[in-house]
Formats: structure tokens, C-alpha cells, sequence
């Protein structure tokens, strides 16, 4: 799942660190280019819950192998574009493809691993994301400075084919699935309950929110470093994504958090770290500029473990369709906040950005605070007694 994770992250991004000289090579603005990761993450979010709905019917190895093995080759396909629309058309159909590995993911660790270990499962899948996400990045960067674009998009390609090879062979069988019908009826009756939920509609709130402000500052933050006073080149800007390491420990950090003092004491004082790296990337010393990617980076992958974890343990055997609105708002809220971030880039530079996403990030606060006051499930309560309840369900 760590692989899985990381293939899925490292093609979906590929194209990020790369925006400013798609932008040049195409002429297009900055907001236009961060369409090239927007697209996918949108067309992503979009297929979350017919992805779900055939994990449910076919099972989750099924789904998520099949995901890996199209997203690869539309991938290799991405390096031969002639024109923009078509590097667009592309990076969607990717991210529809991709859909069927996270749709599926939290899914299938909530079966296949036991209760008190999920946060754990949880931190180490999502620190996969974030390691593919920092290798992509990174990846393409260094191939695009030092042979070409196109060149980069084939190497991610060629890296998602390798990974999906080895998931195949390597994903242990499912011991606890048993398949749901992918009747209408049963899918709304799911959705009504999931809306009902006190929780689990802020929890997907909470997605849309901090990933629209995690890919907003990543989108933007290269048009930054390349300007003056920083002035870096590609590869020096692909290095800052090197970063993803602290979210990679955070993910498995914050998941033991999680599974020992409660999600609900943890989420908040992640937000927190989210909205100090905001302020601290205003500095205009590059190495406080770090340190601020540093405090978000690991802020946000400790919130998105806590989160999503949350989602896993209060949906239940609903939790196939509460992890696909979930990842729905997540995508969304890339796709969405990520572009729209940019418009405040013209008139205001990154000061404008960064209110956009220190917004983000409040909203988020005021939202974990809610949660602290979430009333425990009745199951947990029983299995557990309401002290332990309260902080983990």
C-alpha cells in the first residue's frame, strides 16, 4: 500500500514543479498552468465514488490493480503532447485512472488490519503519498533541467509501470472483503446516513480545506523561488519538494498520535503547525521560507492521517463511500482552492496567496475545534468505555 500510495502521488504531481515552464513553453498564465495538475486532481475527485461503488462490487485488489496499471501508460503517453489542450485532456484521464487506488485504499486497510493498528496503517499509506509526492516532483524537475519536459513525463510513466508491477504481485489477498451490490438504493441509503453523521461532514470539510491550501502552496510556491530575490533554477525550486520527507515521517508520526491520545487531540495542533508555515513562508530569507514549508508540510500530512483515519473508524460498513467523499473533497479542494489561489498571485504576489491559504487554514482550526466536542459512537463507547471513545471515535 506504501507503493501503491507512492506511484500514485509521484505521476499524479509530476507535472508541479514544472509549472513556470509550462507556462513559458505554452504561453499561458500561471492559473492556466496550474490546470495541468488541477485537471487530474479534479477529473480524480470526480471518480471517487463510481470507484467505490466497483470496490464494493468487484473488491479492492481488483479496483486498485487495474487503476495503477492505466494511469502508467496514459502517463507515458502524457510526454508525447503537441499542445496544451491535449497535456489537459491527458493529466484528467490520468487522474481518473488514479482513482481507483486511494477510492479503494482506506477501504482496504479498515478491513484487513486490526482496529488498534489502523492509525498506524494509515500513517505509513499516506506517507507513501507523500514520498511519491516528493520524489515526482523532485524526478522530473532534475529530468527537465537536464534533458527535457517530455522526458520527465516518460521517466514518471516508466517509474508508475515498475510500481504497478510489483503491487500486483506483492498486494496480500483480501481476507475480510465481502462484496455489496451496487444497487442505487443501498448507495443512497449509505449517503443519507453519512450525511447524518455529526462528524464525518466536517471531516470531509476539513479534506477540501487543507489540501486546496496544500496544493496552492506548492503550485505557486515555485512562480516565488524563481523570482527575485531567490532566483533559483529548476532543479533548485524541484529540491524544496524534498521536503515531503518531513511528511512522510509526520504521516506515521501523527498516526501513533492518533491511535494513543485520540484524533480529536490531535488534528487541531496539526492545523496549527499548517497556519505557522503559512506565516513563516512570508520571510524573504530562503532558508525561513524553508522552515515555513517545513511547519506546513508536516502540519498538513498529520492532519490528512488524522483525518482520514477518523473518517475509517466512525463510517464503519459504510466506510468504502465515506472514504470516497472524503478523497472527493480532498481532490476537489485541491483542484478548486489550488487554481483559484492563483488568481491573487497578479495583483497581490505571494502576500495574496498566502491570505487565501492562511483563510484555508483558519477555517480548518475552527473546524478541528468543533470536532473536539464530537460525541463518541455508541460502539465505541461499549467497546471501549467513554474515556477511550471519546478520544478515538
Amino acid at each position: 500500500m506504501f507503493l501503491g500510495g507512492f506511484a500514485t502521488f509521484a505521476m499524479m504531481y509530476g507535472t508541479q514543479p514544472m509549472l513556470p515552464l509550462l507556462s513559458r513553453v505554452f504561453e499561458v498564465n500561471p492559473a492556466t498552468a496550474s490546470l495541468s495538475v488541477s485537471a487530474g486532481t479534479a477529473a480524480l475527485s470526480l471518480m471517487l465514488i463510481p470507484a467505490s461503488v466497483l470496490s464494493d462490487r468487484y473488491g479492492r485488489q481488483r479496483v486498485m490493480k487495474c487503476s495503477l496499471i492505466l494511469a502508467a501508460l496514459i502517463a507515458l503517453a502524457s510526454a508525447l503532447v503537441t499542445d496544451f489542450n491535449q497535456l489537459l485532456v491527458l493529466r484528467a484521464l490520468l487522474g481518473a485512472a488514479l482513482a481507483g487506488l486511494p477510492a479503494a485504499a482506506m477501504a482496504y486497510l479498515g478491513e484487513e488490519v486490526a482496529p488498534n493498528a489502523q492509525g498506524r496503517a494509515m500513517g505509513i499509506y499516506i506517507a507513501g503519498n507523500a514520498m511519491g509526492g516528493m520524489s515526482g516532483r523532485f524526478l522530473s524537475a532534475l529530468v527537465t533541467e537536464w534533458g527535457s519536459w517530455r522526458l520527465a513525463l516518460a521517466t514518471l510513466g516508466i517509474l508508475g509501470g515498475i510500481a504497478a508491477i510489483v503491487f500486483w504481485r506483492g498486494l496480500p489477498a483480501s481476507r475480510h472483503f465481502r462484496p455489496r451490490a451496487a444497487a442505487i438504493g443501498r448507495i443512497l441509503q449509505d449517503a443519507r446516513a453519512i450525511a447524518a453523521d455529526p462528524g464525518l461532514p466536517w471531516l470531509f470539510a476539513t479534506a477540501f480545506l487543507i489540501m486546496g491550501a496544500f496544493v496552492g502552496l506548492y503550485n505557486f510556491l515555485g512562480f516565488r523561488l524563481h523570482e527575485p530575490p531567490f532566483s533559483l533554477g529548476q532543479t533548485a525550486i524541484g529540491a524544496i519538494f524534498l521536503l515531503y520527507m518531513v511528511g512522510t515521517w509526520a504521516s506515521a508520526w501523527s498516526g501513533l498520535l492518533a491511535d494513543r491520545f485520540g484524533r480529536r487531540n490531535v488534528l487541531w495542533i496539526m492545523v496549527v503547525l499548517m497556519m505557522a508555515g503559512i506565516a513563516t513562508t512570508l520571510a524573504d530569507h530562503l532558508l525561513v521560507v524553508i522552515l515555513g514549508v517545513a511547519l506546513f508540510t508536516f502540519g498538513f500530512f498529520g492532519a490528512h492521517t488524522t483525518a482520514s483515519g477518523w473518517v475509517g473508524r466512525r463510517a464503519q460498513e459504510r466506510r468504502a463511500l465515506a472514504a470516497a467523499l472524503y478523497l472527493c473533497s480532498y481532490y476537489l479542494g485541491g483542484s478548486v482552492l489550488g487554481t483559484f489561489s492563483g488568481l491573487a498571485w497578479g495583483p497581490g504576489g505571494w502576500l495574496g496567496v498566502a491570505a487565501i491559504l492562511g483563510g484555508c487554514a483558519l477555517l480548518t482550526f475552527g473546524i478541528s475545534l468543533r470536532l473536539r466536542g464530537l460525541p463518541p459512537l455508541p460502539e465505541a463507547v461499549a467497546l471501549h468505555g467513554a474515556a477511550g471513545a471519546r478520544g478515538s471515535a
